[in-house]
């Protein structure tokens, strides 16, 4: 399959919209805002902007359920302003990616309500519905919605009603159960193209798909969801080859194959990277995040609890497509989560220098904090501490709004890190980023495609990038411990607390060495 020629170079920077810069005052981040701040991202060493849903919305999940996939919500600014900022974007080399909720929409969307009524009509199979209000297949069927005699499926919260693109393997005994080829189902499916071929038109570059796995129902593993993403893929290889498509699937091996440029191995299928970063002793958050992360200076992780995972995933896909181990995102506790400044730099530093494609959540680049017990906003409960505003500068709102009112409070902390102060450190964890993706973009070995060669999994981790031109040797201690190693290094990259001398590298606690 054909890839972006852009690709295997990117350095993504996730934007979660609301919460990233307010250019008109009222307290909420707006597209014109991501516009104004082309230049920093720029600066940064970021080509690639994933943005978070910016559709129109009654925002009981955040955006994540849209009323209508086609109008840039009044919030947000409009289509004209998404425009501009793809325009302007282009300028700066930078890809605009937007997130597309493929699966379901809002109780609020006209297909629903035009569903939901008991007069059959075009849109009366757009949602999956059982044959009466007494019959639920599972628990996601929610009764009593409307007068039509029927229970709907509920792909994620209550308020988020499934799309029907059909059964796999349909149950004869219940005929409200549809095969994929049924003409309501493909009239589903050519919607979806519909949307995505109205944002590419727009300027788009390409989607990272919401819950990319789920839109195919009774498919245990995974053969007719599959299916379905080869077909689009196929499609734009077709038609908008230098566009992506990245997935929320978690389970690379499945998702490459259904067609997808890159998928994330992150949480929702595979445990493999919480043990990497979100691995807590004792954590009030979520049982699932109980353990010991590697990348703690506690040293008590194990690095084979990812590896072994993700080496069997990495060579299923290897030149076939690219796995994205994000810095975090909008659903899980920011990475600077009980980690202070030199911490951040060796998790960040893996995240930069690792195969596929990388993903820099936005404020991870100054390390901004988790707020693990803020009321929840807009149904992200312990979410919520995870999207508060950037901090750009010192003074009212941290920069990041003139509003009284804001979506979310900033840290009020006296100490809270701004890009600001972070410019003025040259230590600053700004300012290795920097020096970290332009390492990337100047190394090929670096680059998504570059041989990966583990040398130690222990503490500290070693290993290798290589490719037909160099061999990258990288080396980063979490751990609070200290190193001697053998290193015949004849070129320095990067060094964090690391010296190197007649052979030997000292590799001090979380120190970081990248050399040639």
């Amino acid at each position: 399959m054909k890839q972006p020629s852009w690709l295997k170079n990117a350095i993504f920077y996730n934007i979660y919209p609301q919460s990233f810069y307010d250019t008109n005052g009222d307290g909420i981040g707006d597209l014109n805002g991501v516009t104004a701040k082309l230049s920093y991202i720029h600066d940064m060493g970021f080509d690639a902007i994933w943005l978070n849903p910016f559709y129109e919305s009654p925002f009981r999940d955040a955006g994540y359920d849209v009323t209508d996939f086609y109008k840039v919500a009044p919030r947000y600014g409009t289509n004209e302003d998404f425009v501009n900022l793809c325009k302007e974007a282009k300028k700066y080399g930078i890809h605009i990616v937007i997130d597309l909720v493929a699966g379901h929409t809002s109780l609020e969307c006209e297909w629903f309500q035009k569903s939901a009524l008991p007069e059959k009509n075009e849109y009366s199979n757009r949602y999956i519905w059982t044959d009466s209000v007494w019959k639920k297949d599972n628990h996601r069927f929610i009764s009593g919605y409307s007068d039509r005699d029927g229970c709907y499926f509920a792909n994620f919260f209550y308020c988020q009603p499934g799309l029907n693109y059909g059964y796999y393997k349909p149950d004869p005994e219940k005929p409200w159960q549809l095969p994929m080829d049924h003409p309501d189902c493909i009239a589903t499916r050519t919607e979806l193209w519909n949307i995505m071929e109205y944002w590419i038109g727009l300027g788009a570059d390409g989607f990272r798909v919401d819950m990319a796995q789920s839109l195919i129902k009774n498919d245990e593993n995974y053969a007719g969801v599959k299916s379905l993403w080869q077909e689009f893929r196929k499609k734009f290889d077709e038609k908008y080859p230098e566009c992506i498509l990245i997935s929320e699937w978690s389970y690379p091996e499945h998702a490459i194959e259904a067609g997808f440029h890159a998928d994330f191995l992150i949480h929702v299928h595979l445990s493999a990277y919480t043990t990497l970063f979100r691995h807590e002793e004792g954590t009030d958050l979520n049982k699932a995040w109980l353990g010991h992360s590697y990348f703690r200076k506690d040293g008590k992780g194990d690095f084979r609890l990812f590896y072994d995972e993700y080496k069997k995933q990495y060579e299923k896909t290897k030149g076939k497509g690219y796995i994205s181990i994000p810095s975090g995102n909008h659903d899980i506790p920011r990475l600077s989560y009980k980690r202070d400044d030199a911490d951040m730099k060796a998790a960040l530093a893996f995240v930069l220098t690792m195969p596929g494609l990388p993903f820099v959540y936005y404020g991870d680049e100054i390390a901004m904090r988790f707020h693990p017990h803020m009321r929840s906003k807009e149904g992200a409960y312990y979410r919520t501490g995870a999207r508060t505003p950037m901090q750009w500068e010192s003074g009212k709102n941290l920069g990041f709004s003139t509003a009284d009112t804001l979506y979310l409070p900033v840290d009020d902390a006296p100490d809270a890190p701004t890009v600001e102060a972070q410019e003025k450190d040259e230590n600053s964890v700004l300012h290795f980023v920097r020096k970290m993706n332009a390492l990337r973009h100047t190394h090929s070995a670096l680059n998504a495609d570059g041989e990966l060669i583990l040398l130690s999994e222990n503490y500290p981790l070693v290993f290798e990038r290589k490719d037909a031109t160099e061999t990258i040797k990288v080396i980063i201690n979490p751990s609070d411990h200290s190193y001697t190693l053998d290193c015949d290094a004849t070129e320095v990259l990067i060094s964090e607390n690391t010296s190197l001398s007649h052979g030997k590298a000292e590799i001090g606690s979380r120190g970081i060495l990248i050399c040639k």
